[in-house]
């Protein structure tokens, strides 16, 4: 089965300025892949040159085995987006929305719709401009998966959506990809993605830096642990652990940053006695600057 996104040293010049540079990559039918990057990295810009929204300087690409230049608009009836920059008509109501939007698809039953915006919380009846940002988002994101595309692109689908708002998303995501969906994901935050794709393609500075499976990004991402501790602990007693990248201990608090498995640190801090445990994940950035090397210089 050909792949659902194809795309082959794609490139993007504003004058002087090279948004997007050798970019290669794709996206198979029933995957989800992660497009991450920091904010300026370049995958908006991917991302308009694969649905044909720009023209790139220089590549090859095919969507859903067709060239989004010529596919018209028989190739993007097949394909769902929200964008990063997403606009509604303010004066329509969801509903009114969905019906212009089934209209152009050709399309006039909105009962997928309505459940999805059911499963998301969020009302149909009311004009667009009264509804707070997430709601609206939630609008972008009903009308994206409700002809069942082959492909979604999702560029930053979940600002504005709150916890809960955000479990349901990644859900229904799951669950087009179950039904054979290739999906791309953009994002600049890790933890916003992992729980959901497959494969993580990382951009910086309009070049892609790696593209592989989440659970292998996810061996090399770094944790912060703080282990809080019943009184003081020796420093030595946690030098060179595996998977320890830097440790700081300060009195009963130890600070540490962990590359992978936690075990070795979790082993040696059960020695003493342990009130409490915490960690969060350290941000896209540094990430790059731990396992790529210092930040590409910035495009000319």
């Amino acid at each position: 089965m050909a792949p659902a996104i194809s795309c082959e040293d794609l490139s993007k010049s504003f004058g002087p300025l090279r948004a997007v540079e050798g970019v290669s990559f794709s996206v198979e039918p029933g995957e989800i892949v992660g497009f991450l990057g920091p904010n300026g990295a370049g995958k908006t810009t991917t991302i308009r040159m694969l649905l044909d929204l720009i023209r790139p300087s220089r590549g090859r690409v095919e969507v859903l085995g067709a060239n989004p230049r010529r596919g018209g608009a028989a190739l993007r009836r097949r394909i769902g987006y929200v964008p990063g920059d997403l606009a509604l008509y303010n004066r329509l109501t969801g509903r009114q929305l969905l019906e212009f939007v089934s209209a152009l698809r050709g399309t006039h039953d909105l009962t997928a719709a309505e459940q999805i915006a059911e499963q998301l919380d969020v009302s149909l009846e009311r004009p667009i401009g009264t509804l707070s940002r997430g709601n609206r988002q939630k609008i972008g994101v009903v009308q994206a998966l409700a002809h069942a595309p082959e492909l979604l692109v999702l560029d930053e689908p979940t600002s504005g959506l709150d916890p809960v708002a955000q479990r349901t998303f990644r859900s229904l995501v799951r669950d087009a990809a179950a039904r054979g969906t290739a999906v791309l994901l953009s994002s600049h935050v890790l933890g916003e993605v992992q729980r959901v794709v497959d494969r993580v393609a990382i951009l910086r500075a309009g070049r892609l830096v790696t593209i592989e499976p989440m659970r292998d990004l996810e061996a090399k991402a770094l944790r912060v642990v703080e282990i809080r501790f019943g009184g003081p602990v020796p420093a030595d007693e946690f030098a060179h652990l595996a998977g320890v990248r830097s440790i700081e201990v300060e009195g009963d608090l130890l600070r540490a940053s962990v590359a992978g498995s936690a075990d070795a640190l979790v082993k040696a801090a059960s020695r003493f006695t342990v009130d409490s445990i915490s960690g969060h994940e350290a941000d896209l950035e540094d990430v790059f600057l731990t396992f790529y090397g210092e930040p590409a210089d910035a495009p000319a």
